[in-house]
């Protein structure tokens, strides 16, 4: 098969592009042709290489492109004519690539190609994807003029981001199959009225198991440093712990705009010893700190769709600690690979203490965790359910045409 993948974004920014490009690799490796359409946002030295890219940008202007960006809808044109896919693959498209991209796949010219849209968050039913209100609460109204009543949105995005939304539903036809990252994710979608949503989990590849636990209790933590991550939370709840566990330490692997404010609580709560914050690293060196934790802290305070890092800890045996609201939840199983809890610093911080005090508990957890994800969350069966996926689509699309 030959396959267009597109997604906004080139660079390994996050897991829905670690998972983007671990398809494709995995694609290419069982001999189907595969090339990946991005924007140029975000582009940088050492990026996956990419076959067709269009503009794209994190300026203020962003929010105008993402409701239509003529340059992606021109280059996807030309990718569809150059290359002559058998399906096309939409990964991320709302946030630069713009819905012109289905308005284009349903022109005559194209709109006998299938297209599979692979939902990771629920950026389909939320103008700013997290579906969370300003005051932390989960959203669960339908988008509208809610949205710049409620706080979530300015005037000045709520205007575009309303187009874009009503374009996407306009042209969604285009899609032929929509899939899940999450059960949780399937539900949101269907609940907004979206049929035949299938769910195909992320996966990652096996890199090994960590060597034995040792040294003095240690967390982990990976993400960008924004609210919705909790790390705020997380910082508050080893303030708790530090009492009891004087030689705690907690390794923080990831940037973003919070870091300066996160940084400050640390010295503001007496852990400017006991944090390390390690900044943005490759997936390898992320690997190298985050063996040596005793357990992960994955403190999301919105509801996360999937969480690709609870995957990762869990593939390196080590034991998690996640919100027990959104995705995270399928990932973990509470009180066997880790703990689900509520993201407030007491109940965090009761969780964590758990593998904390005892280096066999957490061992334990860990192993059944690597097992739970060798058995339901190799990269390998997210491919070739895609893979299979593809191959219906088309038997399905020969059989009507």
């Amino acid at each position: 098969m030959r396959i267009l993948l597109v997604s906004d974004y080139g660079g390994l920014n996050g897991g829905a592009e670690i998972q983007f490009f671990g398809l494709r690799d995995g694609l290419r490796t069982r001999g189907h042709e595969t090339r990946v359409l991005t924007s140029t946002a975000g582009s940088k030295a050492g990026d996956p290489a990419v076959d067709y890219l269009a503009f794209g940008t994190t300026s203020s202007f962003r929010t105008f492109l993402q409701s239509a960006n003529p340059w992606a809808a021109s280059a996807f044109r030309q990718a569809l004519r150059d290359f002559r896919p058998d399906v096309v693959h939409l990964n991320l498209f709302l946030t630069q690539l713009s819905p012109l991209l289905m308005r284009v796949l349903q022109s005559p010219e194209f709109e006998s190609i299938p297209c599979v849209y692979y939902a990771h968050w629920q950026r389909a039913l939320c103008p700013i994807g997290i579906r969370m209100l300003p005051g932390g609460v989960a959203c669960r109204v339908p988008w509208g003029l809610d949205c710049y009543r409620n706080g979530c949105l300015p005037l000045r995005d709520w205007v575009p981001l309303m187009l874009q939304m009503r374009a996407m539903r306009t042209w969604f036809g285009a899609v032929d199959r929509v899939v899940a990252i999450s059960h949780f994710v399937r539900e949101r979608l269907e609940e907004a009225s979206f049929r035949n949503v299938e769910v195909i989990y992320g996966g990652v590849n096996d890199h090994g198991p960590r060597p034995p636990l040792a040294g003095p209790p240690r967390i982990g933590f990976a993400g960008r440093l924004v609210p919705e991550k909790g790390v705020d939370v997380l910082l508050r709840a080893c303030h708790l712990l530090h009492g009891e566990f004087p030689h705690l330490l907690l390794d923080v692997v990831g940037d973003g705009p919070d870091l300066s404010t996160v940084r400050a609580l640390a010295r503001e709560l007496g852990l400017a010893d006991c944090v390390t914050f390690h900044g943005k690293q490759s997936q390898q060196d992320m690997e190298q700190i985050l063996q040596h934790a005793w357990v992960q802290a994955i403190p999301s305070v919105w509801e996360e769709p999937f969480g690709l890092v609870a995957v990762e800890a869990a593939m390196r045996g080590t034991a998690a600690v996640v919100s027990s609201a959104g995705g995270l939840a399928e990932i973990v199983v509470h009180g066997e690979t880790g703990l689900h809890a509520t993201i407030r610093p007491e109940p965090l911080a009761a969780a964590l203490k758990v593998f904390l005090k005892d280096p066999a508990v957490a061992e334990r957890a860990g192993a059944a965790g690597r097992r739970n994800a060798l058995a339901r969350f190799p990269l390998e069966r997210n491919v070739d359910r895609f893979a299979d996926l593809y191959a219906r689509l088309l038997q399905a699309k020969a059989e009507t045409a």
